[in-house]
């Protein structure tokens, strides 16, 4: 079993490396490795997809690597390979991006990518710290986790998904703000997981765990 954590560029993925390996080892998923080969994606059991930074900076990132977008968009499409996006690897999950530029994403689930607009004009841009999940749809990738659980974010930019069954997950900062979305073999996480303590690393579990 092998987890493939994509390294195209986005961010320093060694605290995500650390957790996932942690949690491999725990709960007997594998071998988890940080990759920028194309083969290594093809053929991984289950995808994770980071990203820090700019939504059409990360799009051209990953556009721009050899072969490596066409083996992510093969192993999760079509063999169905279990796959997680964090930040903006969740938020390139979407049709569209609409930062600085209007930039087209996987299109896997359907919804554009726009700044977070609090009705409360105390509240900051970007939304970052710790905040309270309020689960909207029951999911695997929950097992162990509860309304009201801290998870910790770092974003300027939100999703919003077209159908509702595909928003898992909210916040509130001024406002409801996507925090996981899912459908099918795919989910996505806003927050990042691999900083959120007990609940991350819960939710990383249940992730290598998963059997959709």
């Amino acid at each position: 079993m092998l987890t493939a954590i994509i390294d195209y560029e986005s961010g320093n993925l060694h605290s995500a490396e650390k957790a996932f390996q942690r949690m491999a080892r725990e709960v007997g998923a594998g071998d988890v490795i940080v990759t920028g080969d194309a083969d290594v994606v093809a053929s991984a059991d289950r995808i994770v997809l980071p990203g820090d930074g700019a939504f059409p900076a990360c799009a051209a990132m990953l556009r721009g690597h050899s072969g490596l977008f066409e083996a992510l968009r093969e192993a999760v499409e079509i063999k169905g390979r279990p796959f997680l996006g964090i930040c903006v690897g969740m938020q390139l999950m979407a049709s569209w991006g609409r930062e600085y530029t209007d930039t087209a994403g996987l299109d896997w689930i359907s919804g554009d990518v726009e700044r977070i607009t609090p009705k409360d004009t105390a509240l900051k841009v970007p939304h970052m710290g710790w905040n309270d999940l309020v689960i909207d749809v029951d999911h695997p990738v929950f097992d162990g986790v509860s309304s009201g659980e801290h998870t910790y974010f770092v974003h300027s930019y939100q999703f919003h998904v077209t159908n509702p069954s595909d928003r898992l997950a909210h916040v509130d900062y001024g406002g409801d703000v996507t925090a996981v979305i899912g459908r099918d073999t795919m989910i996505g996480m806003q927050f990042h997981p691999e900083k959120s303590q007990d609940t991350g690393l819960q939710m990383i579990a249940n992730f290598l765990k998963w059997a959709p």
